[in-house]
């Protein structure tokens, strides 16, 4: 069951939700919406539950238009971030619910219950409550729920927002596997980077109500098509100058930009992630740059070394692996040198050149 998102505008009051957005899920897929509060990712997620209705364009389920139809027409299966289950019910009254209400025959589910505790890996669990369980197994409780109702879609609102971090890594590699096993069509919204790469085929990024990029995770952390998807993926050190002559002049840092041949000046922005920059003790290549190191943290697999140029006026976050690290012995008020290894360079209206 694919899912086709055609020109959808929302609007409350005089805030814009979203502005022309169009998008697919292919059958079978999981899809990231990925981006700030604010964004529209849990408007548009709702839109397509048809939970909130658009002012303008449609949403189809494979060739079905459902654009005016109910929750319950469309037969979606939705997760909320804080679980919504019944208290006052069992786990195994919490997941028949859907179907009581769809007056199934009770041999049937009860062998559907079943059948979905043991997808989930809460077997033993069916007589508990809510206020019995940890907030991992309420989560995959609201999942078997939402599964229960065999629906055509399976959508979910920051699934793991609430949980501690542990919980969520595992979560996270939960739902890949159970996904893997039941290949239903899938859209969930964070705002989480590392859940979205994690666990999607496919990643879309907004901000104020439209779509910067999609495309799959490697895709969109390797080649970010705006300086909003660069700076918002991850911690990035930015360098601000000038392209022209085919050169990019970023402070210290002149680099080749083949892009831009013309003669004439324009400003540019550079962005490099932490772990594309290098540090010597002394100057190497055409364009290092001399700083002092200010902060060493050493944190599991990776040196987190904070470096500033007094030059100008730039602080810059370096990430080195350990051995590097322990090569270099670096020490706060050390004088070294940094260059780097990949460079992205953006200019107002251009795409995206990476050196």
């Amino acid at each position: 069951m694919s899912i086709v998102v055609k020109n959808l505008s929302k609007q409350f009051g005089s805030f814009k939700a979203l502005d022309d957005v169009s998008l697919e899920a292919q059958s079978g897929s999981l899809l990231a919406l990925l981006g700030p509060s604010g964004s529209g990712k849990t408007t548009l997620l709702r839109i397509i539950a048809g939970l909130e209705s658009a002012d303008r364009g449609s949403v189809l389920y494979e060739a079905e238009d459902v654009t005016h139809q109910s929750p319950k027409d469309r037969q979606v299966g939705f997760v909320f971030q804080h679980y919504a289950l019944f208290r006052h019910m069992s786990v195994f009254e919490n997941v028949a619910f859907g179907m009581r209400v769809r007056n199934r025959p009770g041999a049937e589910i009860k062998q559907r219950v079943q059948e979905l505790l043991h997808l989930v890996r809460l077997e033993g669990l069916a007589q508990r409550y809510p206020s019995q369980l940890s907030g991992g197994q309420r989560q995959r409780v609201a999942l078997a729920r939402a599964l229960a109702v065999q629906p055509r879609i399976l959508l979910l609102d920051e699934p793991f927002g609430a949980l501690d971090a542990k919980v969520r890594q595992e979560l996270r590699q939960w739902l890949r596997q159970l996904h893997d096993e039941i290949h239903l069509t899938t859209i969930f919204v964070t705002h989480d980077q590392e859940e979205a790469f994690e666990v999607a085929d496919r990643v879309v990024v907004m901000r104020g109500g439209h779509i910067e990029q999609s495309g799959s995770p490697q895709e969109v952390f390797d080649h970010p098509a705006t300086p909003f998807v660069m700076d918002f993926l991850g911690n990035v050190n930015v360098f601000h100058g000038r392209v022209e002559n085919g050169m990019a002049m970023l402070g210290a840092l002149n680099i080749a930009y083949p892009e831009y041949p013309h003669a004439e000046s324009r400003d540019a922005t550079a962005y490099v992630r932490p772990h594309e920059l290098d540090i010597e003790r002394f100057p190497f290549g055409t364009s290092s740059l001399e700083v002092r190191v200010t902060q060493v943290n050493p944190a599991g697999s990776v040196a987190k070394i904070r470096v500033f140029s007094e030059q100008f006026g730039l602080a810059l976050n370096v990430d080195l692996n350990l051995e590097r690290y322990i090569e270099l012995q670096l020490k706060p008020g050390d004088q070294v040198y940094v260059s780097a290894r990949r460079v992205r360079v953006f200019m107002p209206n251009a795409p995206e050149y990476s050196i």
